[in-house]
């Protein structure tokens, strides 16, 4: 199973593609999180993408397609994946399923973690001063959710229009959401 987690920064996407990798053996393809292995790795693609993700814009579409696609073909992603914060764009869901199709493949479920702008900044405050991430500051907290309205607004109906998109409520404790995420896929597997 294939799914994809969308919401906005700060809106769990992480933590219950950790649960979902630990419960189901998924495996997570966190496109901010192999960014953030380039960058401590010191590569040159890592120097390039630090410096844009802590201006709070986006990597190029070209870079993550790629990383993502060599993630899936190595077969780490046997039972399935959970791409979090990835596709950003039509031409980037477009390239998915093109990609997963190449494969044998469909993305299954698309998870919408619904979750209002006030408890995303405190998220994202606590985010910065536990983990010391440079691209969590207010003002780059700002700019990405900023971008993913934009990208939100032309993303979730290409998903709709498949019959794919379900909302959870993002809002509630860490457990509440994984056990509302349960029921989705038990759902709709």
């Amino acid at each position: 199973m294939n799914i994809i987690l969308f919401g906005p920064p700060g809106a769990g996407k992480g933590t219950q593609a950790k649960i979902l990798e630990r419960e189901y053996g998924f495996k997570q393809l966190s496109t901010g999180d192999m960014l953030r292995a380039q960058i401590a790795e010191g590569t040159e693609l890592g120097l390039q993408a630090k410096t844009v993700m802590d201006q709070g814009r986006l990597v190029s579409d070209e870079i993550v397609i790629g990383m993502i696609r060599s993630y899936v073909e190595s077969g780490a992603c046997v039972k399935g994946a959970v791409f979090d914060g990835f596709p950003r764009t039509i031409a980037q869901a477009e390239a998915l399923d093109l990609m997963l199709s190449d494969l044998g493949r469909t993305i299954d479920i698309v998870v919408e973690l619904q979750v209002e702008d006030e408890q995303l900044i405190a998220r994202i405050q606590n985010r910065a001063h536990e983990e010391g991430r440079s691209d969590d500051t207010l003002k780059a907290f700002k700019v990405r959710l900023d971008a993913y309205r934009n990208y939100a607004a032309d993303v979730l109906p290409y998903y709709q229009g498949k019959g794919i998109r379900r909302p959870v409520n993002g809002m509630q404790s860490v457990e509440c959401v994984s056990e509302d995420l349960h029921a989705v896929l038990e759902r709709d597997a």
